[in-house]
């Protein structure tokens, strides 16, 4: 018996309650490539990766894995693999080019053949309506710091909802806007390579009202029994003392990096700590009457994105800095233990520590981990085989991490292992492999890593041995 014909298995030590969702996620500028055809225009990202020095090796994500054109092929490696739940995300300039008007109807037809093909192949189809792909032409009126871009956004997810609606039971609105934000507009290493701390939070505001927007049209357009989410990258922050300054500088990170997002989005206010931080950035005055209750709309989960923790300690950070308020005020040193081939720590604490934090902070609200996982420098040998011992050994420890937090109350429902498949790592280009299933970009043949086979046993377990 392979690994990929694995059964459950009555010796598994840790066992997943019934129903938790087994997934793997993607995102749609890093896989489908096609990036000029039937309709698509340019997004951020597009533009961005031409700008020489701004993507390693001048990569773009022209072509990337080919998804587009390789769609039901990948389907069909994910249904070997035994997953539940496929996160995908879905190309704004691919079904709305202009980010306004109407749709572009074979853009749609993609997405409507994506979600037929995993329903069928007896996958549930996760939505994210936003991983970072703006219309160009949306960047040039003003991006995410203009308030129109947000409203833009509520028309864009009333097409989706209109158009999937009857075969997608899970939407995310946006996935990780902190990283859209503050390294889109505040340190330029993400697109459009913005270096303004103003716009970085005004474009984090006017991401809390385009979720909140967005949220209130997909409850108007969706059956409802639909579920309607919100993806954070949550960072794990520890201070690296217990001196007053550290602390002090733990929490500045946590306001800017965390709360910025969670008290609007739960709380239905801005952290009072984070308005003073920045009072030298800004005065919040494009926070409008009502647009903290229209942020506040009612989700039916949170989707939790970790890699690595955060340590940080007094002192002041390179400029341009992603960190609005905090430059001058924190530094940030390296987290103890291995590392993974993006130099990340490998700490699974940090993910249990961050499941506590908000089982007591969120009660009542389920949790899902819609992006965990590791690049290492993967290749295949000669015998055409991919060994990645050192990716099965963070998964593992990261989902035992899970599974300690389940049993001590945290409403975790799933885990969606990033990623699928080797792709285009943003600034990165193709010189980082997160996937679990190899690519060989020339050919765009695909390869089980010993990580995927190994996931299909988890996976057909419900558990870890």
């Amino acid at each position: 018996m392979t690994a990929l014909d694995a059964r459950p298995d009555t010796t598994t030590t840790l066992r997943f309650p019934t129903g938790f969702r087994w997934g793997t996620a993607t995102a749609a500028y890093q896989i489908e490539g096609a990036a000029a055809e039937d309709g698509r225009t340019p997004s951020i990202w597009d533009t961005f990766s031409r700008i020489p020095g701004k993507v390693r090796n001048g990569d773009t994500g022209d072509i990337a894995a080919d998804h587009y054109h390789r769609m039901r092929e990948d389907v069909a490696l994910m249904r070997r693999l035994g997953v539940t739940d496929y996160r995908f995300s879905v190309a704004w300039p691919r079904v709305q080019p202009t980010g306004r008007g109407p749709a572009v109807q074979k853009g749609l037809d993609f997405y409507r053949r994506l979600v037929d093909e995993l329903r069928h192949a007896g996958i549930r189809p996760v939505a994210t309506l936003y991983h970072w792909d703006l219309p160009q032409e949306l960047e040039d009126a003003g991006g995410w710091p203009q308030r129109e871009t947000a409203q833009r956004f509520g028309e864009y997810a009333g097409i989706m909802a209109q158009a999937l609606g009857d075969r997608v039971a899970t939407w995310t609105t946006l996935n990780e806007p902190w990283c859209a934000a503050f390294l889109g507009y505040g340190n330029g290493v993400h697109a459009p390579g913005r270096t303004s701390p103003t716009a970085s939070l005004r474009a984090a505001h006017h991401f809390n009202l385009a979720h909140g927007w967005a949220a209130q049209v997909l409850r108007t357009e969706l059956p409802s029994a639909a579920e309607i989410s919100l993806t954070l990258n949550l960072h794990a922050v520890r201070a690296h003392t217990d001196s007053p300054d550290d602390l002090d500088a733990a929490r500045r990170i946590d306001a800017v990096g965390n709360r910025i997002f969670l008290d609007p989005v739960f709380r239905g206010r801005l952290p009072e700590d984070l308005v003073r931080d920045t009072a030298q950035v800004t005065d919040w005055s494009f926070v409008l009457d009502g647009d903290l209750e229209v942020a506040a709309a009612p989700i039916d989960s949170l989707g939790i994105n970790y890699y690595s923790p955060t340590v940080v300690a007094a002192g002041s950070s390179e400029s341009p800095s992603p960190w609005a308020g905090a430059e001058q005020h924190v530094r940030f040193l390296p987290a103890p233990g291995p590392r993974t081939a993006m130099d990340w720590p490998v700490d699974a604490d940090g993910l249990h520590e961050l499941l506590i934090r908000l089982r007591d902070d969120l009660p009542g609200v389920p949790l899902v981990i819609t992006e965990n996982g590791a690049a290492y420098d993967d290749y295949a040998d000669p015998s055409g085989e991919v060994h990645d011992p050192e990716r099965v050994a963070y998964l593992h420890a990261h989902l035992s991490a899970v599974h300690r937090a389940i049993g001590e109350g945290a409403d975790v429902r799933g885990y969606f292992l990033w990623s699928l498949l080797d792709n285009f790592e943003w600034a990165y280009g193709y010189s980082k492999r997160f996937g679990i299933v190899h690519v060989d970009f020339a050919t765009q043949r695909r390869t089980f890593k010993d990580s995927a086979r190994w996931y299909a046993e988890v996976i057909a377990r419900g558990g870890l041995t």
